[in-house]
């Protein structure tokens, strides 16, 4: 079975395989992206839903970025798009299995977030107020 490595405690090994580290980089870039992140949780939520339903689910985001979002998802393997035969074309997009277990990987911050806000808050206002 394979050990998770805890940052702080164990250096990387020095035989690091670069096409592991550049995917580390690469997905901790795209997941670190907040569009990459809410369709995750909106998909997961919700199943599969269509371009314009997603469009009206994550509030903010423009067409042109949810579609450059979705394209690198689809390519990184995250979710899955189908076209659907029909006039005018129907396009759907749900999470894959890989898309599913990133989100699960993921759910750690938002827990992390839960259990530490207040430290985060306490220390944020402590801080601004040494600025001032």
């Amino acid at each position: 079975m394979r050990q998770t490595r805890r940052i702080a405690e164990t250096p990387p090994p020095e035989e690091c395989d670069p096409r592991v580290e550049a995917l580390v980089n690469d997905l901790i870039g795209r997941v670190a992206d907040k569009w990459t992140m809410i369709v995750l949780e909106v998909l997961a939520q919700r199943g599969e839903l269509r371009f314009t339903q997603l469009f009206r689910l994550v509030r903010g985001v423009s067409q042109k970025m949810l579609t450059q979002t979705l394209r690198h998802m689809e390519r990184d393997g995250m979710v899955t798009r189908t076209v659907h035969p029909v006039v005018p074309p129907r396009v759907e997009y749900r999470l894959t299995d890989l898309g599913a277990s990133l989100g699960a990987a993921f759910c750690g911050v938002w827990i992390w977030a839960e259990d530490n806000l207040t430290r985060v808050e306490d220390a944020r206002a402590r801080f601004d107020d040494r600025q001032t």
